[in-house]
């Protein structure tokens, strides 16, 4: 599996992968997971928000255990950020065929559309639709850089976009979500474990900084007249690191646009998306409330107009403690409980359906970059476990 999947969307010169949403790398590891689904004798199903499931037993039957993740990617992303969890659900049915297990709940694999939010600046979309934490109406809205609408690209894809919105049915029908994920951090390495279980998601959230200022010669322009939004830009990316290393929390400026983006102008707007988080809620409030004060004190300073807008956000996420207490039991003793800042489809679903979360460990800590990886004994730790997690899920 991971030999089909390790072309797809792959850049060349970066060695990341490029897999936006509805795009044609997507369309082709759509593909892949509706070849895996047919090639296993499970049924397929396509969702009216473009998620992908496959089914061993009656969809329709209720309480079904369902797993899996996503197969889009962030710029230049691993290869394990999502796939992972795809691969090793498909791995470890095979495992539980393999063991002679006989559910006693349908299982259900699914492939979640839009998760890392690449292309239209959200996260989760799909499971958000699925949710009803995002609105179609707000879905529609979603734009990519070439002004592209969601509702365009995935009809350009093959999906009818009329049809997207809240399907409280099928998630009706889902008694446990459990997500396996390769670690976006080091504490697993750090504790010598190959599998860990998650207990919370941080809360997180995107803000978009507008920089007004004034365009202008770059050679004749005295730095006295000028309202170089840049300068107020660049002082709240400092601002951002200081707020949030001093209250624990985390805080990135991680993408930007400038107009007219000319060697020799001064911008008239520098745009800034922030992405930050925070162990709770209370703390990240703080820390936004700062970067954002910072930032209309240095705009006042700097001649120039500063509008914030939060274009997302997900409160903390208790992964219900039943569930992962079960995990607990299924595996044994001396499997790690951690928490993580990363947002996840399964955080979506927590307020829907009882979810949970794996981790396979990551030896580099590094995510979101090329130099992510696992090792291929992880692997297969994380295949065998999320297989004890179904069995005793499902197979009771």
């Amino acid at each position: 599996m991971w030999s089909d999947l390790r072309p797809i969307g792959r850049n060349a010169a970066t060695g990341g992968y490029r897999r936006y949403a509805w795009t044609g790398a997507d369309t082709d590891c759509r593909a892949w997971f509706r070849a895996q689904a047919e090639s296993r004798g499970l049924t397929y199903e396509l969702d009216r928000n473009g998620n992908q499931w496959a089914w061993l037993g009656d969809p329709a039957a209720g309480d079904a255990v369902v797993t899996g993740s996503h197969l889009d990617s962030v710029p230049d992303g691993g290869a394990y950020d999502g796939p992972l969890g795809v691969v090793s659900s498909f791995a470890a049915l095979d495992e539980l065929r393999a063991r002679g297990a006989r559910p006693a709940r349908p299982l259900a694999i699914v492939n979640f559309g839009d998760e890392e939010g690449a292309r239209f600046g959200l996260a989760c979309v799909g499971s958000r639709l699925a949710a009803g934490q995002l609105t179609v109406e707000k879905a529609h809205e979603l734009r990519d850089a070439d002004g592209v609408s969601l509702p365009q690209a995935m009809e350009r894809a093959g999906h009818d976009p009329d049809t997207i919105g809240p399907d409280p049915e099928r998630l009706a029908r889902i008694g446990a979500f459990v997500e396996l994920h390769v670690e976006q951090g080091r504490a697993l390495d750090v504790t010598n474990n190959p599998v860990g279980i998650a207990s919370a998601i941080w809360p997180h959230g995107r803000w978009r900084f507008d920089f007004h200022g004034e365009a202008n010669h770059a050679g004749t322009t005295r730095i006295e007249d000028r309202r170089d939004p840049m300068l107020t830009y660049a002082n709240t990316v400092l601002a951002a690191r200081k707020k949030a290393r001093l209250a624990g929390a985390l805080a990135t400026f991680g993408k930007v646009g400038v107009e007219p983006n000319g060697v020799n102008a001064i911008p008239s707007l520098v745009r800034g998306w922030l992405d930050s988080r925070a162990a709770d809620q209370d703390t990240l409030d703080l820390v936004i409330a700062e970067i954002e004060k910072a930032a209309v004190e240095r705009g006042e300073r700097d001649g120039v107009d500063v509008r914030i807008t939060r274009e997302s956000f997900t409160p903390v996420v208790e992964f219900e403690h039943a569930l992962r207490d079960e995990l607990g039991r299924i595996l044994g003793g001396g499997i790690p409980v951690l928490g993580t800042g990363a947002g996840h489809d399964a955080g979506i679903l927590s307020g829907t359906v009882p979810t949970a979360m794996l981790f396979v460990r990551n030896p580099t800590g590094v995510s979101h970059s090329p130099a992510e990886t696992a090792t291929e004994d992880d692997c297969l730790a994380g295949v065998t476990a999320l297989a004890d997690v179904l069995e005793g899920l499902a197979c009771r």
